[in-house]
């Protein structure tokens, strides 16, 4: 059973830094390709970030372009996005996804929680 475990969530002033990570429970190499999403108060869920894990080919939200991006650790299985200059806008809950595009799979963190404030 996939499993992917968010960390990283929490209070950071605006102009901040954060690094999200996201912890698969099997091999990275399993997925065609893991991205971030978020959700903030009253909204639909967006997408943030993905990558495709062979090619390594980006794709970003045009809101976060030039200040996030989605590094991977294949060694560690985990996957991060490092979050910069962080606005109030920027509030959400942010989720790991994980897709195999041969057997339909789609797997979902729970949700961490990023608050920028002041």
């Amino acid at each position: 059973q996939v499993q992917l475990v968010e960390s990283g969530g929490g209070l950071v002033q605006p102009g901040g830094s954060l690094r999200l990570s996201c912890a698969a429970s099997g091999s990275i190499f399993s997925f065609n390709a893991m991205g971030w999403y978020r959700q903030a108060p009253g909204k639909e869920r967006e997408l943030v970030a993905t990558i495709s894990i062979y090619s390594g080919i980006t794709n970003y939200a045009d809101s976060v372009k030039g200040r996030f991006t989605i590094p991977v650790d294949k060694a560690k299985n985990t996957v991060y996005l490092q979050m910069n200059s962080l606005k109030p806008e920027d509030t959400a809950v942010y989720y790991c996804n994980a897709v195999r595009y041969h057997s339909g799979g789609d797997y979902w963190g729970k949700g961490t929680l990023v608050t920028v404030s002041s």
